[in-house]
């Protein structure tokens, strides 16, 4: 059965070629998730849609899908979402393109998540006005865990319930959260109870606290992403380590 959409807020993922003058576009939508649609023409000179398909930009698009490759029929500035800051550009730039990332790795194929949308599109905004790039990233790594059913434990202890204690360590668990540190810790993911709430209350003042939830969200990460490679990380490892 054809399925239609209209008018539905997005952004732009990621876009690659396809045939001579076509691309395929992974979109973000606000009501049907992560999307990837066939932009016929988009390449050609005069194609309306040539200088619309940017990352970063709030957009208003229709296509209609039979299968998993929908047909992309329009796409628009969005006038109501359009936000009032410039474009990213620097290393706020390459902050986008790993939001951009995580979100093509992680995020399934027409599974709808609309508060992380929102979450999506205030990150932007914050890398744009030039907030401090490690909270947004580390606020959104969390949020994106969350979403899809992995949020981390981080006001409590895993075996007994009891409140987190901000002068304790804490050897974390992926799979079941924090758990008091006994000493010896080669190879486990060490952290101050002070870094799981400041991480549980988004307050990144501590330069501790912004090293180790770093660490603490790299490694929960990668245990969602099953060995694959994130290339945006790299690349802002080798600019300022974020």
């Amino acid at each position: 059965m054809k399925r239609r959409a209209d008018h539905q807020p997005g952004y732009v993922l990621h876009t690659y070629p396809y045939k001579e003058t076509s691309l395929i576009v992974e979109a973000f939508t606000r009501g049907f998730g992560r999307v990837a649609l066939l932009a016929r023409g988009a390449r050609r000179p005069r194609s309306a849609m040539r200088g619309v398909l940017l990352s970063f930009h709030p957009l208003r698009l229709g296509w209609s899908t039979s299968a998993e490759l929908g047909n992309l029929i329009s796409a628009e500035w969005s006038g109501e979402l359009q936000p009032s800051f410039s474009f990213l550009s620097g290393r706020s730039l390459m902050c986008g393109f790993y939001l951009n990332e995580l979100l093509l790795r992680l995020l399934p194929r027409d599974d709808p998540h609309e508060a992380l949308f929102d979450v999506y599109g205030e990150s932007l905004g914050g890398l744009a006005q030039g907030m401090a790039h490690a909270s947004v990233l580390r606020s959104f790594e969390k949020r994106l865990l969350a979403e899809l059913g992995y949020a981390p434990l981080l006001e409590r202890e895993a075996a007994s319930g009891a409140p987190i204690e901000p002068g304790r360590r804490y050897v974390y668990e992926p799979d079941r959260g924090p758990v008091p540190s006994r000493g010896s810790s080669n190879g486990d993911l060490v952290v101050s109870g002070q870094t799981l709430l400041d991480l549980a209350a988004d307050e990144f003042a501590r330069p501790e606290t912004r090293d180790e939830a770093r660490m603490l969200l790299r490694a929960l990460i990668g245990e969602r992403l099953h060995g694959q490679v994130l290339h945006t990380r790299a690349v802002l490892r080798e600019l300022s380590d974020l």
